[in-house]
């Protein structure tokens, strides 16, 4: 008598690819991913491509956050030092035989694809502290932290070295959330931040005579020492490097309480928003679905940011609360400059809305990080300690 073997259901067998996934996380990130979807829709329709393109880059970066939350924690922890050292490798080479692009050396050509390495080390620096400090658990003192601040201090060296600040900050921000969270004394932590704040304030009070022509900052490059002055007054400029700031402003001044309507934003399609799809979009957003718009996004940011750290504390281990909560700060953080900065109270330092911005690596890495916070919740469901 033959027997006939039917194959289960297509939904039984992708079943444990998704089984011990966060729920109500998955449901933020495709709420902010919907929301992406339809800006974009609006504000690139007419440029060709545009937005296939962002389709593509979402579905790709779908793919990559799926794959990667099936890779448990300890694989993760595993994979962080051959991640940093290649990230690492791929910096110095940068420096070597790096491409120059409107002044900045910031790319390697590898034939097949050219690859920004920096973008690598926004998930390698987190990986790689998590994991150092997971090592050393238990044993915490003065030296880990010490080593901590090393392995941090060299990826961000080489990436000013470029010069690239913005991205610096972000990898260096991503690597000091590891080392806050990995219990960093406050006695170490105040004093950074008073000396910063003290220092913006000498800088707004001294910004008339710091900010004249022909003075030279020496710490900063002169693009840099530009972008601060034009924060500071972008009507100095405002059909130069006040322009980006100034009709981001007027953009999300127009749109009023609630918006001037999908689609009909008159300040984005008429091209005065710079960059509309990309570091703008949140001024075009915000002219067309208005303050009230703006509460909803940010009300969708603050759900992703709270279920993505409690994800991070209920972690079964130091590496997976580490690791998740330094990954969801960083959203945190692109979003806050991103959104600062069109907003004209951070310089522009080309920084991506996560979600919204179109750009292939940004969305990519995105996807890799998501997958890992996935993971790290995903392990604590399917074996409870």
């Amino acid at each position: 008598m033959a027997v006939v073997l039917q194959k289960p259901p297509l939904l039984s067998r992708l079943a444990p690819l998704v089984r011990g996934f966060d729920g109500r996380f998955l449901l933020a990130v495709a709420l902010l991913a919907l929301i992406g979807q339809g800006v974009m829709w609006s504000v690139a329709y007419d440029i060709p491509g545009r937005y296939a393109d962002h389709l593509r880059n979402l579905l790709i970066a779908a793919v990559v956050m799926f794959a990667v939350a099936q890779i448990p924690p300890q694989r993760l922890q595993a994979l962080a030092v051959p991640t940093y050292a290649a990230g690492v490798v791929l910096l110095v080479a940068v420096e070597l035989f790096g491409i120059t692009r409107k002044g900045a050396q910031r790319w390697l050509d590898l034939g097949v694809v050219t690859i920004q390495p920096s973008e690598i080390m926004k998930i390698a620096m987190p990986l790689m502290l998590a994991w150092w400090f997971q090592r050393g658990e238990g044993r915490l003192q003065a030296r880990e932290f010490a080593v901590a601040l090393g392995l941090l201090a060299v990826p961000v060296a080489l990436i000013l070295k470029q010069p690239d600040l913005g991205t610096a900050l972000l990898v260096a921000a991503s690597g000091l959330f590891v080392i806050y969270l990995a219990g960093l004394s406050w006695k170490l932590i105040v004093p950074p931040l008073l000396l910063g704040a003290v220092g913006i304030v000498t800088l707004i009070v001294m910004e008339p005579q710091w900010c004249a022509p022909g003075v030279d900052w020496v710490v900063l490059h002169e693009y840099q020492r530009q972008r601060v002055c034009t924060l500071l007054d972008p009507t100095r400029d405002p059909l130069g490097k006040g322009f980006h700031i100034l009709q981001g402003l007027i953009a999300i001044g127009s749109g009023g309480l609630w918006g001037k309507g999908f689609m009909q934003g008159t300040q984005t399609h008429l091209d005065f928003v710079p960059e509309r799809s990309t570091d703008f979009i949140f001024a075009a957003f915000a002219e067309e679905f208005g303050f009230v718009g703006v509460l909803i996004l940010l009300a969708a940011y603050t759900y992703f940011i709270a279920r993505g750290l409690m994800l991070a504390a209920e972690a079964s281990t130091l590496f997976g609360r580490l690791l998740a909560g330094a990954l969801i700060w960083v959203q945190a953080v692109y979003a806050f400059v991103n959104m600062g900065m069109v907003s004209g109270i951070l310089p522009v330092v080309g920084v991506p809305l996560p979600f919204l911005s179109y750009g292939g690596t940004a969305m990519v890495t995105l996807g890799a990080s998501l997958g890992m916070m996935l993971s790290v919740g995903r392990h604590k469901r399917l074996i409870p300690t």
